[in-house]
């Protein structure tokens, strides 16, 4: 996403360290799709910069969907639709998983891909071309990944309820009642997802292979 907001710090270095040392046999070989999973304000976009830094000291080229472009409604409507339609219409099926998945497939054959890329200061959808044919290995981070076409997912288990002040930092979106309310919603689809996780990614930034 245009003019996101990073705030990287030791533990997402910490983390990403333990998660490249657990992926380095899978990370021989190219066109790798790895998920990073968690709710807002978790450290996703962190840890995916930092890990895709580490990756890159190998000579290896990494690119980072953020899933949160792939939004089927536009950024200026999504409140109004999201009251519209009630908090139960928050969550999967918010996405557009069929552009999701064609990117990947791109990327896994080498090709030109057109990709949306929000604008936050404009709130805007553009796009964004790419040349995957020079790129190793793509991240896809955001809320639900796991439900994208990847093969090795990552869970950070920190809640909404953990990241409060770095949501208020980074000041994506107003923080009031209903904005409380989609959180707590996110938070219930997104630890659904937490059992198809490879590595959790635990609150003080250890990371775990999973049962």
């Amino acid at each position: 996403m245009l003019e996101d907001v990073l705030l990287i710090k030791e533990k997402h270095h910490k983390a990403a360290d333990q998660i490249y040392q657990k992926l380095r046999l899978s990370l021989g070989s190219n066109r790798l799709v790895i998920a990073v999973c968690g709710e807002s304000g978790a450290g996703k976009s962190e840890l995916a910069h930092v890990l895709s830094r580490k990756i890159r000291n190998e000579d290896k080229l990494v690119k980072i969907l953020h899933s949160d472009n792939y939004y089927k409604i536009a950024p200026r409507m999504k409140t109004e639709w999201r009251k519209k339609h009630g908090i139960k219409s928050i969550g999967i099926d918010e996405y557009n998983w069929d552009l999701i998945n064609r990117n990947i497939q791109e990327f896994r054959e080498g090709k030109k891909a057109t990709m949306p890329c929000i604008d936050l200061l404009t709130d805007m959808e553009d796009e964004l071309v790419t040349d995957f044919s020079m790129i190793d290995y793509l991240i896809v981070e955001g809320l639900y990944p796991f439900k994208a076409d990847v093969d090795y997912r990552i869970f950070i288990d920190l809640t909404y309820h953990d990241t409060k002040k770095s949501q208020v930092l980074r000041g994506k979106e107003p923080q009031n009642e209903f904005r409380l309310k989609v959180l707590k919603r996110e938070h219930e689809v997104a630890q659904s997802l937490r059992p198809m996780a490879d590595l959790i990614v635990t609150k003080d930034f250890d990371v775990l292979t999973a049962d």
